[in-house]
């Protein structure tokens, strides 16, 4: 998000193009489908007229920048502060009700989260050009310089793998805008150069929704290295923002083309202000809605799945889920006949003990997530009285290099394709294996370290 809505929380308006429209085609782009340049040009070109008459938060003067993005970090580094001197004070969590909400939200910003840096893939046709070497060194970094164990989506997955919450259920369109949006401006570089530089250089600062969200998650008993690891990496002394402000300077026309490029970089800021950002996310969240929600969804499975020995209030299970819209009734059904003992712990509830435990009836209906969120639901106030050991930040999926895994079929056709060529002509090859689909995989890892060698020799 931007500088201001690192401090404010609030997305700005969306404009729709029907149901499914973000999702369909976040799904062309990731899956680099036929026409996808072409869908991305277009996308592009409709999102920039969306946020064209938007506030500019930049300064007049690009050489400005630096000093306005010391300046805001020194804001949230201020406003983090004064959080935590609340929390020492007895203040409750700000973002996360429960470990289920913080679960939810974790699911909800992966579409985003799972293409991290895509918009910087078009630049690496630019490797041998100085100007773009901070921005380069940013795409590398989101890429973990081809380890496993740094590259962000892979930690991303291993996260969500963690508590089984990596299902897209639940999903709205809204959510796969901005990971829609990076993907076209990585496939577009060259044509909307400006606009990334300024998307970078507003995705790059350090809002404060991620200091407190890594906190409440070590609270909650989530590791939260994915998020400690982009405090440290966004810095704006040294970091991805130090970095995005001075490639703004790099790469600005010395002619009189500079104030139209600026212009044009000041736009591609603002496109991080579309969608749903992740403080807006967390206030979507309610509880109940989302545990009706969520069995909504299994009823279509569930409905004829079930004896038809236990009634409740005249219904059998089968009954209750036979139609849309009775999930908040049956759940009342069943707390009344005793089978759901709310504020307490889960633990005592028939019900539960349908769901988890050794030789449950329903093992294995439910996934993480989704017993996450039941159980939150059961326990409600009695879960407030809990704690939970904080948890320290991973380091990472990696093996260490002398225990890699044997290369895949992937890796060893990109291996024999590379022999034998000049080096420069193995760069241009490698390229396409770093993009947002493949980057994580055992292929795109190697690519990017063959490609960060090759890269150095040449220099």
């Amino acid at each position: 998000m931007t500088l201001f809505t690192a401090l404010s929380g609030q997305p700005a308006s969306i404009s729709h193009a029907g149901p499914g429209h973000y999702q369909r085609l976040y799904q062309q782009l990731y899956g680099e489908a036929q026409g996808a340049q072409e869908a991305a040009r277009d996308f592009l070109q409709a999102q920039l007229a969306q946020v064209e008459d938007a506030p500019n938060e930049l300064p007049d003067e690009p050489e400005q920048l630096q000093a306005r993005v010391e300046q805001r970090c020194a804001e949230v580094a201020q406003a983090y502060a004064e959080y935590l001197e609340q929390r020492q004070q007895g203040r409750p969590r700000r973002y996360f009700q429960n470990k289920a909400h913080a679960l939810y939200v974790l699911q909800r910003v992966a579409p985003t989260k799972q293409v991290d840096g895509a918009w910087l893939y078009g630049l690496l046709r630019y490797w041998q050009d100085p100007r773009f070497d901070g921005l380069l060194t940013t795409y590398l970094e989101e890429l973990g310089d081809g380890e496993a164990a740094q590259n962000h989506v892979v930690i991303y997955r291993k996260l969500l793998n963690q508590h089984d919450a990596d299902s897209d259920a639940g999903l709205e369109d809204a959510h796969y805008l901005q990971g829609a949006l990076q993907m076209a401006l990585g496939l577009c570089g060259e044509a909307f150069l400006p606009e990334v530089i300024g998307y970078n250089l507003g995705y790059e600062q350090l809002p404060l929704h991620l200091l407190i969200t890594s906190y409440e998650l070590s609270e909650l008993g989530i590791d939260p290295y994915y998020f400690t690891l982009h405090v440290t990496i966004d810095n704006a002394s040294s970091g991805h923002a130090c970095k995005a402000a001075q490639s703004v300077l790099n790469l600005l026309p010395l002619g009189e083309g500079r104030a139209a490029f600026y212009r044009r970089v000041a736009q591609g800021y603002r496109l991080n202000e579309l969608g749903p950002g992740t403080t807006a996310i967390i206030q979507d969240f309610n509880l109940q809605d989302e545990l009706v929600a969520l069995l909504e969804r299994k009823r279509a499975y569930g409905q004829h799945m079930h004896s038809d020995y236990c009634r409740f209030d005249g219904k059998t299970v089968n009954q209750w889920l036979a139609q849309p819209g009775q999930i908040g009734a049956f759940l009342q059904a069943l707390e009344d006949k005793g089978w759901i003992r709310r504020n307490q712990d889960p633990g005592e509830s028939r019900f539960w003990q349908l769901i988890e435990g050794a030789g449950a009836a329903m093992f294995g209906v439910f996934s993480g997530y989704e017993k996450q969120v039941l159980h939150d639901w059961i326990a409600g106030d009695w879960i407030s009285a809990q704690r939970v050991a904080p948890v320290r930040p991973g380091r990472g999926t990696s093996v260490s290099q002398d225990q890699s895994p044997p290369a895949d079929a992937d890796t060893q056709t990109l291996m024999h394709s590379l022999r034998g060529l000049p080096d420069a002509q193995q760069v241009q090859a490698l390229i396409a294996w770093m993009s947002a689909r493949r980057h994580c995989t055992p292929a795109g890892l190697y690519a990017t370290r063959r490609f960060i060698q090759l890269r150095a020799r040449l220099r």
